[in-house]
């Protein structure tokens, strides 16, 4: 199993920007996830990771004149949409910093095999009242 596995969020700004949402093939989440992971090149992946391995979100523009940047990621409580499960992996998620161009952290041991932790991906493209999108779709599931 690998130490480290990598999500990139895939992003045609101009088409989130215009249509005002990550849906409707305007974002793509990938993993290199040696599992199986589910929802390849949607935005509902579901990526299978292992306790103690590091989990590492980059956010690329199709369109490399449009930044995009991870504003903020936030494990969903418990309660939350359907589907959402409560505790979070440790790291550097939950919190606004733009000057970040990764985000990661590390699969705790206490998440339950085969739950779903779904999470807020938060993405600020640009500046501006519209700028901020985010998806509540992807999750993580500890193997």
């Amino acid at each position: 199993m690998k130490e480290k596995v990598n999500i990139i969020a895939l992003v045609d700004v101009v088409g989130a920007l215009s249509d005002r949402t990550l849906h409707d093939g305007n974002l793509s989440l990938m993993d290199d996830g040696s599992l199986d992971s589910a929802g390849q090149g949607t935005p509902d992946l579901c990526t299978v990771v292992a306790p103690g391995q590091v989990v590492q979100w980059t956010a690329v523009a199709v369109d490399v004149q449009t930044p995009v940047e991870i504003r903020s990621i936030t494990f969903l409580e418990a309660g939350g949409p359907p589907g959402a499960a409560g505790a979070p992996p440790d790291g550097d998620g939950e919190r606004e910093n733009l000057d970040l161009k990764v985000w990661s952290g590390i699969v705790p041991a206490y998440l339950i095999p085969g739950a779903r932790y779904r999470y807020r991906l938060e993405l600020q493209m640009h500046e501006g009242p519209n700028s901020v999108l985010n998806v509540d779709s992807p999750a993580l599931m500890c193997a």
